[in-house]
């Protein structure tokens, strides 16, 4: 209770983050099948769960093969069984495939939610976090692909830049970039504490006004640059899009909760295309936002937003 009341989630939990929007949006009820294209703890696809049964079922995605087996555990402990609900392991840019290995009909609602789940950040072995130190991960699922570390070997300063600045907004990417490249001709960049300390470094010559303003940022968005990059979240994410509707049935609805601005741009210009063309019959015409009270309990949802659309009845 202290965690909460302090504005924190005890390590190994996740809060989720604006729960009552995405019911007001998806609207769900008895008999809806859904899909949760990014199960993680399982918060959301709970009060999915509520308001669907008897009668719904839910189909939980996630490409984490860590937490996945356990919230299974946990929401058939609550009572959910395998006709109610059902886990599939994949990334959800793969949807479609899996739909037809499960011989998953095309269903009522999908809510997918990008953020990072606070299981794995509060996980030092999976290093998500700069605060943690362990080994200099960052990858999704640890049995697929290569780490942060090695990915940083491969990358030119360049690139690597260029990647800061794309993935996060990194006003400091340059000397960021710099520091790093410099570091790995001498020694492997292995640990989230290594990674921490050349970033450090890399804005000593920053003047302490502006250091000042910027706080944790500019390692906060080092570790989501590297992360997205690592997962190749942006190409997933528009692969996903783009199957969005073929997902839905006619009459469908849809929401995806981001946080930040390269995963929120391509959720409004993906909603806003298919609505031109009819395929979505409404969207979200502004983004919505958590309330200044839930951000003052979880302030791991301030930067959250939320959209919708809805597939038209053909």
């Amino acid at each position: 209770m202290k965690a909460h009341d302090a504005g924190k989630t005890p390590a190994g939990t996740h809060r989720p983050i604006m729960v009552k929007e995405i019911l007001d949006v998806l609207k769900p009820r008895k008999g809806h099948t859904v899909i949760d294209a990014t199960l993680g703890y399982g918060g959301h696809s709970l009060e999915i769960l509520k308001k669907i049964t008897p009668h719904g079922k839910l189909y939980g995605f996630d490409v984490d093969s860590v937490e996945l087996p356990k919230t299974e555990k946990r929401l058939k402990d609550l009572g959910y069984s395998g006709k109610e609900f059902q886990t599939c392991h994949g990334n959800f840019s793969l949807i479609p495939q899996l739909m037809t290995k499960f011989d998953i009909s095309p269903v009522s609602l999908v809510l997918a939610d990008l953020g990072i789940s606070s299981m794995q950040l509060d996980d030092p072995q999976r290093g998500f976090s700069y605060k943690l130190d362990g080994p200099l991960d960052l990858r999704l699922d640890p049995n697929e692909g290569s780490p942060a570390s090695e990915f940083l070997e491969s990358i030119e300063q360049k690139d690597l830049e260029k990647l800061l600045e794309e993935n996060s907004d990194e006003i400091f990417a340059e000397e960021i970039s710099k520091e790093i490249k410099e570091a790995l001709r001498f020694r492997p960049v292995a640990t989230t504490q290594d990674l921490r300390e050349i970033i450090e470094k890399a804005l000593l010559g920053i003047p302490a006004r502006i250091l000042a303003e910027q706080g944790t940022k500019p390692l906060r968005r080092t570790f989501q640059a590297l992360r997205i990059a690592v997962n190749q979240e942006f190409d997933s994410l528009d692969l996903f899009l783009h199957n969005l509707p073929d997902i839905l049935k006619p009459g469908g609805r849809a929401a995806i909760l981001t946080f930040h601005s390269g995963e929120d741009r391509r959720v409004k210009k993906a909603f806003q295309a298919f609505h031109r063309t009819g395929i979505y019959s409404k969207i979200s015409n502004e983004v919505i936002r958590p309330t200044a009270a839930e951000v003052f309990t979880n302030p791991r949802a301030s930067s959250a937003k939320l959209r919708w659309a809805v597939k038209a009845i053909l």
